[in-house]
């Protein structure tokens, strides 16, 4: 099923929000979430730890 035009506003808006407080861990967000990559793979991409984007990826949830 595919997401409702809310939704994808919702997403939008929420990653803007998320990109002014934290870019690092939005792009993290946009890489699982869009991208499928696991927090490793991401890690990798953004040039950081696997604990750091463990724990990136732990507030973003918290925040999305």
């Amino acid at each position: 099923m595919a997401p409702d035009e809310g939704e994808l506003l919702w997403v939008g808006e929420a990653l803007d929000e998320l990109t002014a407080l934290a870019p690092r861990k939005a792009e993290l967000v946009k890489l699982r979430f869009f991208a499928g990559l696991t927090y490793v793979e991401a890690a990798e991409v953004l040039g950081t730890s696997k604990v750091a984007a463990k724990r990136d990826w732990t507030f973003a949830r918290a925040s999305l």
